[in-house]
């Protein structure tokens, strides 16, 4: 497990003024992924329509493009608002296969100071059972730092 209170300061250090959603995705999906070997692919899906996900800034191999709210993990954390923890995605009924190295999966939702869901913050690993409760608050943590807020308005 990666230490979360050095990298929530690395990440307050990097971040510290800048307000452009994009360059700030791009900051934490690089620190988030080179914190844990268990982090096989780190990055984030952008709200850009109405309930519709698009890649944004990551770290690791080839992501999906494109995701729909009521599809897959990822749409799963933006339609409920709530954090996605996956022990094995085999078992979870709409998984979409980006990567056939993907064994678990978190995700959380990404909102900013209104409690406008800004996007998602995707997690895979291919170790299966790799995230807890306790990975999904230090993060939400730091995403509600960087963003604004943990929770929608």
């Amino acid at each position: 497990m990666p230490d979360y209170p050095a990298l929530a300061a690395r990440i307050r250090a990097l971040t510290e003024g800048e307000e452009d959603t994009v360059a700030l995705m791009a900051t934490l999906a690089c620190e988030i992924h080179h914190s844990d070997a268990r982090f096989d692919w780190t990055g984030f899906y952008r709200v850009v329509a109405p309930g519709l996900l698009k890649i944004g800034p990551y770290q690791g191999g080839h992501g999906c493009l494109v995701i729909p709210f009521e599809r897959g993990v990822c749409g799963a954390a933006a339609r409920t608002g709530r954090a996605q923890i996956v022990e094995d995605v085999e078992e979870f009924e709409g998984h979409i296969a980006c990567s056939a190295s993907t064994r678990a999966e978190l995700v959380l939702p990404v909102w900013n100071g209104q409690g406008v869901l800004l996007g998602v913050l995707d997690i895979d690993s291919d170790q299966p059972g790799a995230f807890d409760e306790a990975d999904a608050e230090a993060l939400a943590a730091i995403l509600a730092e960087v963003f604004g807020r943990a929770e929608p308005a």
